[in-house]
């Protein structure tokens, strides 16, 4: 932890006094051969209304369940947290095309909340595109935790077809100034569709229709095919450790 962090976190509101905890290194889940170590803490309903989640947040740090994460890794810092000003956002030629190419699609804010439909589109993604991921053998208890399990205020977007069928759904934590990607899963095949790129569109816009000033992406590892997309978005704010800085397209 900086300084400048741990005053940050004496300014709060006390409610509860933060506990960070440091885990052991485990293989890690982006780049091969390397091990990943996390710094960590618990956050209550309470906590998270008292602002401890966006402060997090402004510092790097990712929502898992009722967990608050940041990689702590030695040697490493291949993981960059990064976010999109919404108010900025500059949509490419492309990400132009596939807002025509899906037009068919609306998107909706629902409550977090587990379904048959939604875990059925869950495996099918999972198993077609991270078949070799442990989420892949989740059951549906442990999706309904992934979705559920949340003490800040977390809804789905979701894509639909006008039949009502489901394309795509983002896990979405709504802040005081932001939005926040938690997690996206969406129908693995139609790659012409670039239904990943187009569901963060659609979070961008969710965000604006708001009035919120950011949408977090979580992590940026530019080592990592599967983190790619991310570098497409214009502009893009970086975390340097320190502050938040926008990301020059030959980054």
């Amino acid at each position: 932890m900086t300084d400048e962090l741990d005053r940050g976190i004496t300014a709060l509101d006390r409610i509860v006094e933060p506990i960070f905890y440091r885990t052991r290194p485990f293989p890690c889940s982006y780049l091969p051969g390397r091990e990943e170590t996390r710094v960590l803490t618990e956050i209550s309903a309470e906590m998270a209304a008292g602002g401890f989640f966006e402060f997090l947040q402004h510092y790097g740090f990712r929502r898992s369940q009722r967990y608050l994460y940041r990689p702590a890794c030695d040697g490493c810092t291949a993981c960059i947290p990064v976010r999109i000003p919404v108010a900025r956002f500059a949509p490419s030629r492309t990400m132009r095309k596939l807002h025509k190419l899906n037009h068919d699609l609306r998107a909706s804010f629902a409550p977090a909340r587990a379904s048959a439909e939604l875990f059925d589109l869950f495996e099918r993604y999972q198993h077609q595109r991270h078949s070799d991921s442990d989420m892949a053998l989740m059951s549906y208890e442990e999706f309904r935790l992934l979705i559920e399990e949340s003490p800040v205020k977390t809804g789905l977007l979701q894509l639909r077809d006008e039949a009502g069928r489901l394309w795509a759904c983002g896990l979405t934590d709504v802040g005081q100034d932001s939005l926040s990607a938690v997690y996206s899963f969406y129908e693995p095949d139609t790659p012409t569709r670039s239904l990943g790129t187009f569901l963060v569109q659609a979070l961008v816009a969710e965000a604006v229709q708001r009035g919120l000033t950011y949408l977090y992406l979580g992590y940026w590892i530019e080592d990592c095919r599967k983190m790619s997309y991310k570098a497409r978005f214009s502009p893009l704010e970086r975390f340097d450790g320190h502050r938040w800085v926008e990301r020059a397209p030959e980054d």
